[in-house]
């Protein structure tokens, strides 16, 4: 395992509970002066890791426009986590892949990217789908939205309390998102959430590094 993903792996271990760090979510768009935003991003050191999260691309595409983001992660050692596709992340060598309910099995995964691979899991709120994803190897769970998003609209609305029954019953870490900011962060962070899943909050403000230092306080234990 390199360094990156072993870093992401055990920034919550068991005995670790009790800090909070952000998950960043790509904007749609990647190019243009996106590397250059998400070095900015990264800067305040408040991200652990970094999902690529891009629609509609042709693979050799997103595959090109992923390089730059995913040097830049490496160098903060953040980790590089693409979004759906096994079959991307294992041409990228990417830290891991993060999967919906229909984007793919975390054991296919585990197959195909091996066993330092990070591997997430969209459980949106349900405890069931939850408990299966650990069972079935994930290395986090991600419950959400719980709030409203425009990243990616959902009618699922778990209420914070299933971030306490999660990391008080398992050790596996737990991500909350969807229209997640400085302002409402705090109830996710108090119920036991490990990451706040960011997007909007982050690439909607003309600067990024700002937009990330205004979550030291919710993040803070």
């Amino acid at each position: 395992m390199d360094e990156v993903a072993q870093s992401f792996a055990e920034a919550f271990g068991p005995g670790e509970r009790g800090s909070c760090a952000l998950y960043l979510i790509s904007p749609q768009g990647v190019g243009g002066t996106v590397p250059e935003r998400l070095e900015a991003a990264l800067e305040p050191g408040l991200a652990s890791a970094f999902q690529l999260r891009v629609k509609d691309t042709p693979e050799h595409e997103l595959a090109r426009l992923a390089e730059p983001l995913q040097r830049i992660c490496a160098d903060a050692e953040v980790a590089f986590i693409v979004n759906d596709s096994i079959a991307l992340a294992k041409r990228l060598g990417a830290d891991g892949v993060h999967l919906g309910q229909s984007d793919g099995d975390v054991r296919e995964a585990r197959a195909v990217l091996g066993p330092s691979a990070q591997i997430g899991k969209t459980c949106h709120d349900s405890r069931h789908l939850a408990m299966e994803a650990g069972e079935a190897g994930a290395d986090y769970v991600a419950f959400g939205a719980f709030y409203p998003t425009t990243t990616k609209p959902s009618h699922y609305r778990p209420d914070p309390s299933i971030l306490s029954w999660w990391s008080t019953l398992f050790e596996l870490p737990c991500v909350a998102i969807g229209g997640i900011t400085p302002e409402n962060g705090r109830p996710l962070v108090d119920a036991g959430a490990d990451f706040l899943a960011v997007c909007q909050a982050v690439w909607g403000n003309d600067d990024p590094s700002a937009a990330v230092r205004a979550f030291a306080d919710v993040l803070a234990a």
